[in-house]
């Protein structure tokens, strides 16, 4: 589970613009990171032009998802991640963003802002917080014990199981062992009456 993009766009009645952005581009080749990076921008760019204010959506882009937030005020969100991160993870992530983003940014700054004049600079530490939904996120993190507590309960019924076949193979001997006791007390009883009489 990786993201590897978290951006902050605004959405204008023709354009949209980068704001901020953040990237984890060191899983690709050094001499690929800029051409990946410049193609996570535009990704996101297109995203958001074609989405709709107030809607959100997850696009699949070959082995990546891009989750976009596109708020009512023109204000959007994308993350960029692989298949395997939790997509309630990334949208919860995008709402906090975007909601820190707009009290501390002033809604003047956004039409004409670019990621140089916007001072914003809690993406990294968001991103870099994110890579683990687990520890980032407390639903996965109870999601996270669940799975282990059940796995934990079905390896206790397996040997809970085990043992009782166990206990059953025993007491099935034993029921033998006593049957095989008995004949063994009635032959001895035989023997030893016939060696009184003598």
């Amino acid at each position: 589970m990786r993201l590897y993009s978290l951006s902050i766009l605004y959405k204008g009645d023709y354009k949209v613009h980068l704001l901020k952005s953040s990237y984890d581009v060191s899983p690709f080749s050094f001499f690929q990171r800029s051409s990946v990076q410049e193609f996570m921008t535009f990704t996101s760019q297109l995203i958001v032009e074609r989405s709709e204010k107030g809607s959100r959506s997850s696009v699949k882009e070959q082995e990546y998802l891009c989750h976009v937030y596109v708020r009512n005020d023109s204000l959007a969100g994308v993350v960029i991640a692989d298949a395997e991160y939790p997509q309630r993870v990334c949208f919860t992530l995008l709402e906090k963003v975007l909601e820190e983003f707009s009290t501390q940014v002033d809604r003047i700054d956004w039409p004409s802002g670019s990621p140089a004049t916007i001072q914003y600079n809690a993406l990294d530490s968001y991103l870099a917080k994110y890579q683990n939904p687990r520890e980032a996120d407390p639903m996965c993190k109870v999601q996270a014990e669940l799975d282990e507590t059940k796995i934990i309960l079905h390896n206790t019924m397996e040997s809970l199981l085990q043992r009782g076949e166990k206990l059953d193979d025993l007491v099935s001997k034993s029921e033998v062992l006593g049957s095989h006791s008995k004949a063994f007390y009635k032959t001895a009883r035989k023997q030893n009456s016939c060696c009184g009489v003598m």
